[in-house]
């Protein structure tokens, strides 16, 4: 009974995360540590999990989800690979040195510092349509024509994406929560983004960087690797339909979803780094 519990537990926990990760561009990292964490306290056979490993473990179920996500968006027409590919030359090194650093993970304090920082976030996506002035077009201009027959205009410049990008993936290997938390923010508020755009292609340079970032992981043997085969299967369908749900949704309700789930996120850490 308690090995059916457990498996039912976490196909349900790999589908949750897969599938909101997928639909906000997130990467679903941001439910699977704690769940993994607080799973250690109720199942014997998972006791052995230290933050550190629900880290690794969630990086490298991330490369499943953010796979199967790409995929679907890249039959949707989605993804700004050009864009992703820059994003993930900052990010995939950011990553493995994050994945390094988070055999010394304290998470509480951590929790704390980065759950108040993401609703800061949260309040800026929520008023960015009042802050016209933080509009940035550079000397690299895309344009992505949605199928409602909108063109979206942005830009960047390459360095900038570099500089930005780089802090962002050390995150995502320390915590690993795939990165996108901040990497659509900065997308859409920054650059521009169309959503629809930066939750895919966010996802395709999670793909990228957590590839690197889970290496590491596995390196330090801060992996826990019953738990991903019980978690990928959930984690895989979960990709898919977050992708198949986020093609429905019009924009405005795709970023009202991130705003959101993002506030929702950011409490949910602090509470975390006060309790754990």
């Amino acid at each position: 009974m308690d090995d059916i519990l457990i498996w039912g537990s976490l196909l349900l926990v790999g589908y949750v995360a897969g599938t909101i990760g997928s639909i906000v561009g997130l990467g679903g990292g941001i439910i699977i540590v704690p769940a993994l964490l607080y799973l250690a306290h109720f199942f014997p056979p998972f006791r052995m999990i230290s933050p550190p490993m629900a880290v690794g473990t969630s990086l490298f179920l991330i490369v499943i989800t953010s796979l199967s996500s790409t995929l679907s968006f890249h039959k949707q027409k989605r993804i700004d690979f050009t864009s992703g590919w820059l994003f993930f030359l900052g990010c995939g090194p950011g990553a493995m040195i994050g994945a390094y650093l988070s055999r010394y993970l304290q998470s509480n304090f951590f929790l704390i510092g980065f759950g108040i920082f993401m609703l800061v976030i949260s309040f800026v996506l929520i008023i960015k349509d009042r802050i016209g002035w933080m509009r940035y077009t550079g000397s690299q201009v895309r344009t992505h024509t949605d199928p409602d027959g909108h063109t979206w205009t942005y830009g960047y410049n390459r360095w900038l994406v570099l500089g930005m990008s780089f802090p962002i993936g050390i995150l995502s290997g320390l915590l690993g929560i795939g990165g996108g938390a901040l990497m659509v923010p900065i997308m859409l508020i920054v650059f521009r983004f169309p959503p629809h755009v930066a939750t895919a292609t966010s996802m395709f340079a999670i793909f990228l960087s957590s590839i690197l970032g889970s290496g590491i992981q596995a390196f330090q043997a801060h992996i826990h690797w019953i738990a991903v085969l019980l978690l990928a299967p959930g984690s895989w369908l979960g990709g898919k339909t977050g992708a198949w749900i986020s093609s429905r949704l019009e924009s405005k309700h795709l970023l009202r979803a991130f705003e959101t789930l993002l506030v929702v996120i950011a409490i949910k850490m602090i509470y975390d780094g006060f309790t754990l």
